[in-house]
């Protein structure tokens, strides 16, 4: 069967039909194209991830088999979806790419799963998302590799099994948690990305650079890779800013001190903290007397999405010791008040009143 070439030289079977985007934007998706690794080799950092899955796939190759089922699991930003890619091109199959709220209907998922070959890898971005018809129907696939069509209603309806090939499920998910144990039982392979270090993100940085003909000191990566919160997109993001300032407002060469001025413009801390980091921050502490607070209370007073909060935001902020989640609530602790230049509270004083999580 003839294959679609993907822009990063994988397979991709599926034309999409995309709306028109504005020039920048559509700039940005071809440069996400571009830097897409094309081997376990040039993918920088998560390497125990990376290293365990190139044994995975040269064994399924060395067997003649499919991959087994893999599920990638992370806070956002992290390359989950360019592994699942990777995946694909490294078995020499095709893929297919979905997420969970676009399965409405289990004949969606149906015409999806019987129109893969064997080996062929079937991505589906926020699969904690699944409704629950769609995750019972992915059962019997995963373990069996059939489907059931239902035909006719009522009571003379029927269940007739249909066999499909032996694919690889690629599930990607921020929230492992909310998988239910049927469908987390079922992937043999279970690998967790952590966030980058700031050397990584700096060799990232100079790579994308490399790719898309940006002109670039190693201080000037080291700046980007430093503010760019443990994340490999956020990190390719600020370059691609940054690079628009160094082309309007300098000579085109991304300095350190080119850096620091486009970072400034954008609200980048030294540390790393956007605008919104600051004020969720600020909040607790102004609002809140620093905490315990619930994460409900939080997300009202700033008038934000509870989840933005909890996966957006607070891995990084956890994760770089500016809040805790406590037992009865978020707190802040002295990093922040020492970041906001706030001074703390007395020793020995307590939090305002705390909601529950």
């Amino acid at each position: 069967m003839a294959r679609q070439r993907h822009e990063d030289g994988g397979a991709e079977p599926v034309a999409r039909v995309v709306s028109p985007e504005p020039a920048a934007v559509a700039r940005d998706l071809e440069d996400d194209a571009a830097l897409r690794p094309r081997s376990f080799d040039e993918f920088v950092g998560q390497r125990k991830v990376a290293d365990n899955l190139a044994v995975y796939v040269q064994a399924a190759r060395k067997r003649g088999d499919a991959l087994d089922h893999v599920l990638l699991s992370g806070p956002p930003g992290l390359g989950k979806t360019t592994l699942a890619f990777l995946l694909a091109r490294e078995m020499g199959s095709q893929i297919r790419v979905t997420s969970g709220p676009a399965l409405e209907r289990k004949g969606d998922l149906a015409g999806i799963l019987t129109s893969l070959g064997r080996g062929d890898v079937l991505f589906i971005d926020e699969i904690h998302r699944l409704q629950p018809v769609i995750e019972e129907s992915l059962y019997p696939a995963m373990e069996d590799f059939r489907i059931e069509l239902v035909t006719g209603t009522g009571a003379g309806a029927r269940a007739i099994p249909l066999p499909i090939e032996r694919f690889t499920l690629v599930g990607a998910t921020t929230r492992t948690g909310q998988l239910g144990s049927p469908l987390l039982s079922r992937f043999g392979i279970v690998e967790t990305f952590a966030f980058y270090s700031a050397e990584e993100l700096t060799d990232i940085v100079r790579r994308s650079a490399r790719l898309l003909g940006i002109p670039i000191d190693d201080a000037g990566a080291e700046e980007i890779g430093r503010r760019s919160r443990g994340t490999p997109r956020i990190a390719n993001r600020l370059l691609r800013r940054i690079r628009d300032f160094a082309d309007v407002r300098g000579d085109g060469r991304v300095t350190r001190e080119l850096a620091e001025f486009a970072l400034g413009r954008l609200e980048v801390d030294a540390s790393g903290l956007d605008a919104g980091d600051r004020k969720i921050l600020s909040t607790m502490i102004k609002r809140f007397d620093g905490g315990p607070v619930g994460i409900d209370s939080l997300a009202a007073s700033l008038a934000e999405d509870r989840d933005t909060l909890e996966f957006v935001y607070e891995p990084y902020l956890i994760q770089e010791g500016f809040l805790i989640r406590t037992p009865r609530g978020r707190q802040v602790t002295k990093r922040a008040y020492e970041h906001l230049n706030v001074p703390p509270p007395p020793a020995g004083s307590r939090g305002g009143q705390a909601s529950l999580f």
